[in-house]
């Protein structure tokens, strides 16, 4: 089977690095990327075998992987469909699924693409961030999953397999909603307590001497790219800006409470909380 992976980063390369490891050697891999240094170094750590330009490595593929900003996405997904082999499949793994199937829905090959999202990551990212076991037991979510081919869905369906991923299936508005208040407004969250402490740490200066593993664990999100981060708050803002204001909402009544030493009700807020306990427990 020939991959070609557009952008050689942390999910893209992990998915290849985890078929090779599965597939042995009935996997190639081809490069596309901006960046020379991130496909040298792709191809050092055996993540790709060789590397092409995006109309070449497209003609080439059976299989081709997005794995680039959303913002880019969009504008480059239309592309590898004009490129692509009638039989080939076309994947993005984008953050955020709304905009990317409008994108491509009156694409005369949209029955080729096929709009996907691996629950799965860490806060580095580039092709050194990659490893083969990222995917296994995670979660793939598709959307419209009704407008990709039999064939193309099939082949898509049995490399989840071989990763041993579960896969949910929702509409792109759906996946936005619900990424956004689990995944996009922790980051968001992250972000912020960071400036925070760094903006308190100006005029405390031992502040972080003092910092734990429960401080590294909350702002560890905060390490996260901000060209990756930066399209994917903009393009679902929508569901973002509801989430923000159902969490500043949520601290403003912590703050009404401890203004008031109300002692009880901040037993209560932080009881309600911890029923997620259960939630993440089955996570784990």
């Amino acid at each position: 089977m020939k991959i070609t992976l557009v952008g050689v980063g942390l999910i893209s390369g992990s998915f290849a690095l985890g078929l090779k490891k599965a597939l042995d050697e009935t996997i190639e891999v081809c490069g596309v990327d901006i960046s020379e240094v991130a496909l040298s170094k792709a191809q050092e750590i055996g993540m790709i075998d060789m590397a092409k330009s995006i109309k070449e490595a497209t003609e080439w593929a059976d299989v081709v992987v997005l794995g680039i900003p959303v913002d880019a996405l969009t504008r480059l997904v239309p592309e590898v469909l004009d490129y692509a082999k009638e039989n080939s499949l076309i994947v993005d793994f984008g953050s955020t699924k709304e905009a990317i199937c409008e994108a491509v829905a009156e694409h005369p090959m949209r029955k080729s693409f096929l709009a996907a999202h691996p629950i799965a990551g860490t806060e580095y990212s580039g092709p050194e961030a990659a490893f083969a076991e990222l995917f296994q037991q995670k979660r793939m979510i598709i959307c419209e999953a009704d407008k990709t081919g039999e064939e193309h869905k099939s082949l898509f369906l049995r490399l989840c397999d071989v990763l041993n991923m579960g896969v949910s299936y929702m509409t792109p508005a759906e996946h936005d909603l619900h990424l956004a208040f689990v995944s996009h407004l922790s980051h968001i969250t992250s972000f912020a307590l960071s400036n925070a402490v760094m903006r308190k740490e100006k005029s405390e200066r031992h502040i972080f001497e003092m910092a734990g593993s429960g401080f590294a664990s909350t702002v560890r999100l905060a390490k996260s790219s901000p060209d990756m981060w930066a399209p994917i708050f903009t393009q679902n803002r929508k569901h973002l800006l509801e989430g923000l204001s159902t969490y500043i909402e949520e601290l403003q009544q912590f703050q009404k409470l401890l203004k008031t030493k109300d002692q009880q009700g901040m037993k209560d807020f932080m009881n309600r909380a911890n029923r997620i306990r259960e939630i993440v427990d089955r996570i784990g």
